[in-house]
């Protein structure tokens, strides 16, 4: 959720801003830090508190209540059960930039991402998509829901569907021997033939004991992502898909990004490990919500 040092009000980000996600962690090559069983399985336990955050959530999602009460309630969930969270506080890129001031991404409408849990109040018909960061016992879980506010608009409803569907999609490409861009090119072709856009200038990332982990993983096809899948990495899949253009501009508070045309976004996420029998997903929300995946 790195942000990128704004020059002016609505500064476009293009290509450019991909560094925002900074990876970390030991450099073998390609830089990916593979991880051991034990290891996914402590990742598994960080998504699965993840999962129970936005449980409680979609129980709590509703028209008059505000953005910064949804932050509290997370906040309280995860101290309780003796986590970390990770983005109030943040800094990103460069370091002096202003810190994150909430726990929780809170993007709302035309929101794509990183939008700031304040004293907005959600209304009938609005979406909201919701990212939540923690650390576990040194492990990191990661995750992103788009929920509809109330009744929504038929509109609206087919983005939030496609997008998820899309999520879907690149997720069943994370197979060993699949190159990095199966991932992208599942998500960018379902979601273009039903006339949406797949946001660029951002996408998943390794996950471990750091945040942001090498490999970045984007949401398109380009030939140029050729890596490797392999047995015991772990990444997000996380497309935004804007029901318009995918060109995004980044607002004067130095965080939330909204699409240029002022057109609908939706996001959601999953962290997965790769494995022997395919993807595994680490971040069971779905399950949580009493939802199916795909």
């Amino acid at each position: 959720m790195s942000p990128k040092n704004p020059k002016r009000r609505g500064e476009r980000l293009r290509e450019r801003s991909r560094p925002l996600r900074r990876r970390l962690g030991r450099r073998p090559p390609q830089g990916i830090l593979l991880k051991s069983p034990e290891e996914i399985a402590m990742l598994r336990q960080a998504g699965g508190l993840v999962a129970e955050c936005f449980a409680r959530l979609a129980a709590s999602i509703a028209p008059g209540l505000r953005l910064i009460d949804l932050d509290a309630e997370v906040t309280e969930l995860i101290l309780a059960r003796g986590a970390e969270p990770l983005y109030k506080g943040y800094r990103g890129n460069p370091p002096d930039h202003p810190p994150f001031p909430g726990v929780i991404c809170a993007s709302v409408n035309q929101e794509i991402c990183h939008g700031i849990p304040d004293a907005r109040v959600l209304e009938a018909g609005d979406i909201v998509g919701i990212d939540i960061g923690l650390r576990y016992q040194g492990w990191c879980g990661d995750a992103c829901v788009t929920f509809p506010v109330g009744a929504v608009s038929e509109a609206a409803s087919r983005l939030m569907r496609v997008a998820e569907e899309a999520m879907y999609r690149g997720i069943a490409a994370a197979q060993p021997g699949n190159r990095l861009y199966d991932i992208g090119e599942a998500v960018q072709v379902h979601a273009e033939a039903a006339g949406y856009s797949v946001v660029r200038d951002w996408g998943g990332h390794g996950l471990g004991r750091s945040l942001h982990e090498p490999p970045s993983v984007p949401h398109t096809g380009d030939r140029e992502n050729d890596l490797v899948l392999r047995e015991g990495m772990v990444f997000t899949v996380e497309p935004m898909i804007n029901a318009g253009a995918a060109d995004c501009l980044l607002t004067e508070d130095g965080w939330t990004v909204v699409t240029e045309d002022g057109q609908l976004s939706a996001q959601f996420e999953h962290t997965l490990a790769v494995t022997a029998d395919g993807p595994l997903i680490l971040s069971p929300w779905h399950l949580a919500m009493g939802r199916t995946a795909g």
